[in-house]
């Protein structure tokens, strides 16, 4: 069985190597906007499998991986950074606030499919406005849902507590995705 993991993500490649060491990668562009309509929850469900039909046209003998990674804050999706100064607002807004980080995963396998999603409880410290704009000088938060990635804490001090999968908040939550594999293949 050859593995396909369809995310042009980083951190998710990284991530991917705790569930197989041998993987290709694939992606195929899909149009997200129409899935904007649902619920937070579902809108994820929906872009990944939405991403792993996309690629499973091409490998349908193998095991397609795909997902997708939002953040939620009083309801209220939050997105990719358009620019820096996007980043600074977005992270005065979760400063001193807990809000909700959904991953939805897709599994494809010979003609089977298994959808689901992950939820993590993220609580912020109070950010100084120092702080933040070190943090989006560096770079780091312009390619991230919500303008920050938990890996960058030990560098930049924004998470005070997370309830639930870390590997989530990163955008693959691994243990889950296992048990799912495991149950798709049988």
């Amino acid at each position: 069985m050859r593995y396909i993991l369809a995310s042009k993500s980083p951190r998710r490649k990284d991530l991917m190597k705790y569930i197989s060491s041998d993987f290709l990668i694939a992606i195929e562009d899909i149009d997200e906007s129409s899935s904007y309509n649902l619920s937070p929850v579902e809108a994820v469900k929906e872009i990944a499998k939405r991403k792993g039909e996309a690629v499973y046209k091409s490998y349908p003998k193998d095991l397609i991986i795909s997902a997708d990674t939002i953040v939620v804050l009083n309801n209220k999706i939050i997105g990719k950074p358009k620019d820096e100064i996007d980043a600074m607002k977005i992270l005065k807004e979760l400063s001193n606030q807990t809000h909700y980080v959904y991953t939805g995963f897709a599994i494809h396998y010979q003609g089977k499919l298994i959808v689901d999603a992950v939820e993590t409880k993220v609580i912020f410290n109070k950010l100084n406005d120092e702080l933040i704009k070190d943090y989006v000088k560096s770079g780091s938060p312009l390619d991230k849902a919500g303008a920050y990635g938990i890996q960058d804490n030990d560098n930049f001090p924004i998470i005070k507590n997370i309830i639930g999968s870390y590997d989530n908040v990163v955008g693959f939550p691994v243990k889950e995705i296992k048990e799912k594999i495991e149950e798709i293949v049988k």
